[in-house]
């Protein structure tokens, strides 16, 4: 995924500590090797990128009573799941999600964290651990909700912030974790949730802090047609517009989903060198739309894929968001505006790499952070398709995990496995804390969650 976007047959990567080397065909450079990874029979592709989750909504995949429900009524049911999130809940739900991620050959991810119950207002830094131990490159952000129900926001009043206290936190994560160093572990970004839930002064607070501190900018916009609405009513004006007058357009600003963009709109994202992240399975899953995608990539606007958070997605699969992504632009499309299977691949290497601000990650290229997957072709999922091997990991009906992921020049998953996870031990931690907080949010609300509705 160089701008040449070469393939190279019968290739050899060097790393070097935290980085990339050389590459090259036909035989290695001589020298003295510490450790040989034999990749005969397997395609090497720079570690994925995802640009949007929620990781603490692991913990509360496909639950019943919103199988069926559209986002507004999908977020006010969750709401009274979530605020019944702690320390120890977000940070099994970070690891599953994490882990997740990296065996579907993501290495550098983002997490939206927004929703922050009293008394548990350190939660970033409890994913930024998770990250660490588990060795993922990773780009938190300070979420945030300050507009309640009684202000004309979605969210219940007792899940909101005060917004003095969003800004100090967010000065404090920035001052204690954000790294802006090359091939850096953990950077942060401001993250206001969305224009139903948080005030017009908070946005240009928010945005004053980030551009004081040189950090990045996201938020949920134009996602569906009932925030469209709420804008209307709101605001007098479309999402878009909304968050322009605030000064929320530009190139250090990414934007989830963008689902419900005109012509004009999709122009001015491209002009302003505003990004956005793709989240196909989770706009599918609560019935959104599709997002312009190919036109906003015609008008310079960069997008990469994000997998969402779980409880929309169900998955944290990033070759499966590629597939999904894939799919998604050819019903009822010209197939000559469909995308390809390399297409998607960028978007979810240099795409997620342009909307998270980096270029030290994303293509295998010397200088660039050793972020590696490389997955085994010798599986029946795979038989048959050696014409393109790489179209193979989109088109694959189930994508496999990775066999090895390195991440910073450290192998983090090997033989298909995270290294010193045991997984079935976190499976059952997982389990019984969701099943405790579905429990006590039908006891709180005399809503069942573990019906359908």
């Amino acid at each position: 995924m160089d701008d040449a976007r070469r393939r190279l047959a019968g290739g050899w990567v060097l790393v070097e500590d935290d980085r990339i080397e050389a590459l090259g065909t036909g035989a290695p450079p001589p020298g003295r090797v510490d450790r040989r990874l034999d990749a005969r029979g397997k395609v090497v592709l720079p570690g994925l990128v995802n640009t949007h989750h929620h990781l603490p909504q692991t913990l509360t995949r496909n639950v019943p009573r919103v199988q069926e429900a559209p986002l507004f009524r999908w977020l006010v049911e969750l709401y009274e799941v979530w605020r019944g999130a702690s320390e120890q809940s977000v940070d099994v739900a970070a690891r599953v999600g994490l882990g997740e991620l990296l065996l579907t050959g993501c290495t550098t991810s983002t997490d939206h964290l927004y929703l922050f119950p009293r008394g548990q207002e350190r939660l970033v830094d409890v994913e930024i651990a998770a990250a660490r131990d588990l060795g993922i490159r990773f780009h938190p952000t300070r979420g945030s909700m300050s507009r309640g129900h009684s202000q004309g926001g979605l969210p219940p009043d007792d899940v909101v912030q005060d917004e003095d206290a969003i800004l100090a936190d967010s000065r404090r994560l920035i001052r204690e974790h954000h790294d802006a160093r090359p091939r850096a572990m953990t950077r942060i970004a401001l993250a206001p949730c969305s224009p139903f839930s948080v005030t017009d002064d908070l946005m240009r607070r928010t945005a004053d802090l980030a551009r004081e501190h040189g950090v990045r900018l996201h938020t949920h916009l134009a996602e569906t047609k009932d925030e469209e609405a709420y804008c209307l009513a709101q605001y007098g004006v479309r999402p878009v517009e909304y968050v322009r007058r605030l000064g929320w357009l530009g190139p250090d600003v990414w934007m989830a989903h963008a689902v419900h963009l005109s012509p004009e709109e999709v122009a001015l994202f491209g002009s302003t060198r505003t990004s956005v992240a793709h989240c196909p399975s989770s706009n599918f899953r609560l019935g959104s739309g599709v997002a312009p995608v190919r036109a906003l990539v015609e008008a310079g606007a960069a997008v990469g894929l994000g997998v969402d958070g779980s409880a929309s997605n169900d998955s944290s699969n990033m070759l499966a968001e590629a597939r999904q992504a894939l799919l998604a632009h050819r019903i009822g499309s010209d197939p000559s505006r469909w995308l390809t299977a390399e297409e998607v691949l960028w978007m979810a290497t240099r795409g997620g790499a342009a909307c998270l601000g980096r270029d030290d990650i994303g293509s295998l290229e010397p200088g660039k952070a050793a972020d590696l997957v490389l997955i085994d072709t010798r599986r029946l999922s795979y038989a048959g398709a050696s014409s393109d091997l790489l179209a193979a990991l989109v088109f694959t009906p189930f994508p496999a995990p990775a066999d090895t992921v390195i991440v910073n020049g450290r192998i983090v998953v090997d033989s298909g496995e995270l290294v010193g996870v045991d997984v079935p031990a976190l499976v059952a931690r997982a389990d019984a804390l969701s099943e405790d907080m579905l429990r006590r949010a039908s006891a709180a609300t005399g809503n069942d969650y573990f019906r359908r509705s």
